[in-house]
């Protein structure tokens, strides 16, 4: 018989803190080697993390919402109450000593340091990297009893951790709604429509003291998430670290609103997102610098072979940039097939970590919110971001005439420090003229 734990794993891109949203399992449930056993949220993406061992669950750490660090106890397993795992071994004297396959998706890759308790000593192994030798160590005092955990309740059928959250934060009980998706599942859409639309936001930790500068009485006050914490750091970071400076231009866009009403990729037609990212991929071939990066001493500039494109996407956790990988190398096609994978896996909180991360250029479509103009913030460590904003039709003047036409505005925000405004209107110019003249460009074509 012996106890093994489980402890939170490195969750990589120097991350070291996650926030509990749900257990997968209670104590007293049996469990297999792989098996998810909770899902956490980190500053990237919501994740499920599965067990190393087999066996029975004696003990659950943490309670749903509670943030852990990394190297914090997370289960405990009772090997001897089930199948013992294959990387613990058959017999109470061996441990795991090899890396345990690496997982991809939205499920934790690596398994970070585990440790087995056994009658009279204890081993330890470290399961990221290469085997560690082994040691055997003193006797440890007896184990205290097994932490009590929160008791599992039936649910409806539900996926997405986006959807548990939401009906988290309006209040609903999951188990009282009829699920529209297949066997059963609870949709988004579910939960929304469940929802009065003038449903006051939860409040959260109701304080009934007065604030000192308005007098006002305090009516609440909400902790930020480990998500929402590392955006406004970001943001911050950006605003105190980057000399920006921004530059905009109103550009005539009915030829290409009519060019992709003509033009279909599958059964719909091409996203005007997909247009404007291949006019800009075509303008920072050009100006490659407003996608290079300064070095961490702010005394060279980088530029890179390729741009890895992040383009932001509203979501129910908030605003994240899911990131097309070498998008220069892409079609219209191509690209139009990406933002709507990575739009999708976003939004519905199963984003992998890596596909949130390393983008080298950013396009903010604040159009799609309803909004026509906007100064962003730049990502950091970028050097500019391109901002989107309502195609909608106005007065335009064309050959001395007033007449409708579809207009958007573009603005770009750039690091003062790798160029000057030259450069940046340049590059701002060149994807104006292409959205103006789009009709040389073929779903197909290769990229410029």
């Amino acid at each position: 018989m012996s106890v093994q734990v489980f402890r939170l794993p490195d969750l990589g891109e120097g991350l070291t803190e996650a926030a509990l949203v749900r257990w997968l399992v209670s104590v007293g449930d049996e469990v297999v080697v792989d098996q998810p056993v909770a899902e956490v949220e980190t500053a990237k993406s919501v994740v499920e993390v599965p067990s190393p061992f087999g066996g029975v669950i004696s003990a659950l750490h943490g309670d749903e919402g509670e943030d852990l660090r990394v190297g914090a106890p997370l289960i405990e397993v009772d090997a001897g109450g089930g199948s013992p795992s294959p990387e613990s071994g058959q017999s109470g004297s061996q441990v795991a000593s090899e890396p345990v396959a690496q997982r991809s998706g939205n499920v934790l890759v690596g398994y970070g340091t585990t440790e087995t308790r056994h009658t009279g000593r204890r081993r330890r192994a470290t399961l990221v990297g290469a085997p560690t030798r082994v040691a055997a160590q003193p006797a440890p005092a007896p184990a205290p009893a097994a932490v009590a955990a929160p008791t599992r309740t039936s649910h409806h059928p539900v996926i997405s951790p986006v959807v548990r959250q939401l009906a988290k934060t309006r209040g609903l009980d999951l188990a009282s709604l009829a699920g529209s998706g297949p066997g059963g599942l609870i949709t988004r859409r579910d939960v929304e429509n469940a929802t009065p639309s003038a449903a006051p936001a939860t409040l959260v930790g109701a304080d009934s003291g007065a604030d000192a500068r308005t007098a006002l009485g305090i009516r609440s006050t909400t902790p930020l998430g480990i998500f929402r914490r590392t955006v406004a750091a970001n943001m911050a970071r950006s605003r105190s670290e980057i000399p920006e400076a921004t530059v905009w231009v109103d550009v005539d866009a009915t030829d290409l609103w009519e060019l992709r009403s003509r033009m279909r990729l599958g059964e719909r037609h091409p996203s005007l997102l997909s247009f404007i990212a291949r006019f800009t991929l075509s303008a920072l071939a050009t100006y490659p610098v407003l996608a290079g990066r300064l070095t961490a001493d702010a005394t060279a500039i980088e530029e890179f072979d390729g741009v890895n494109l992040g383009f932001a996407v509203d979501t129910p956790r908030g605003l994240v940039v899911p990131v097309v990988r070498h998008a220069e190398t892409l079609t219209l096609r191509e690209l139009n097939g990406e933002f709507d994978r990575l739009t999708g896996a976003a939004r519905e909180g199963r984003a992998a970590p890596a596909e949130l991360a390393g983008s080298t250029f950013t396009i903010n479509n604040y159009g799609s919110l309803g909004v026509d103009g906007s100064a962003a913030i730049i990502n950091h460590p970028e050097v500019a971001i391109l901002g989107v904003g309502r195609f909608i039709e106005r007065p335009w003047v064309v050959g001395g005439t007033i007449v409708p036409r579809r207009i958007v505005q573009l603005s770009l925000v750039f690091d003062h420090r790798v160029c000057d405004g030259g450069v940046a209107a340049g590059m701002l110019r060149a994807v104006a003229d292409s959205i103006e003249h789009p009709f040389d460009l073929l779903a197909d074509a290769p990229p410029a």
